[in-house]
């Protein structure tokens, strides 16, 4: 009965892990998800698309909070002489009221990463780019890069279409129900200006880990 659920998720334990890693009782558990998703916001607000951040990890211990950005854009995250960095790290330590330790780590390949495929896409299609030109060399570039497989799906009213549909492009092979494969999953928004959102799905196969 097509049943979705996220390649992610499915594979914790596996060969992914939780983007968020802290032990609290039920007393403290909502205040921690709640902060988690305030620096989460936080992140994204303040350095949006330009910096083009893939993931965002959170290490919480009773003293000290580690924030991990994985960007592809290393220098925007920093900011001149470390003042964007030092500006975040303050506002991160003022929603979690202990000191924070913020690393940022650059990612080599963007197009093997399905959140920088999704918002590339996105950010194509809201500057007026046919949406089917935007995910045929979104996809050529993620195979170019060395991925076994990728699925892009968009799906809304595309190029301003009355009613909405969905278009599909596909290279290589993308094995879901496999839980060894390594795939990366992401989804992202384009606004597009009279046709409302625009929704797009990505997967990207890396391989099977063994």
């Amino acid at each position: 009965m097509g049943q979705k659920v996220n390649p992610i998720s499915m594979r914790l334990q596996v060969n992914k892990d939780w983007s968020s890693k802290w032990f609290a009782d039920k007393r403290e558990y909502a205040k921690f998800l709640k902060d988690d998703l305030a620096v989460r916001r936080l992140i994204t607000d303040k350095l949006g698309s330009r910096a083009a951040i893939n993931k965002v990890e959170i290490n919480r211990t009773p003293n000290l909070v580690t924030v991990t950005i994985a960007t592809a854009k290393a220098g925007v995250v920093i900011g001149r002489g470390g003042a964007g960095a030092a500006e975040l790290k303050a506002a991160i330590e003022k929603i979690y009221g202990i000191p924070v330790r913020v690393n940022i780590e650059e990612v080599k390949r963007p197009d093997m990463y399905a959140k920088l495929v999704a918002e590339n896409i996105a950010h194509q299609m809201e500057r007026r780019m046919s949406f089917r030109r935007a995910i045929k060399s979104a996809s050529a570039a993620t195979m170019r890069a060395g991925a076994k497989g990728v699925r892009i799906e968009v799906s809304g009213r595309l190029n301003g279409a009355e009613m909405s549909r969905t278009e599909k492009e596909t290279a290589g092979s993308v094995p879901l129900h496999t839980l060894r494969a390594d795939i990366d999953f992401a989804s992202a928004r384009a606004l597009w200006p009279g046709a409302g959102i625009i929704g797009v799905k990505v997967w990207i196969y890396k391989g099977e880990v063994q």
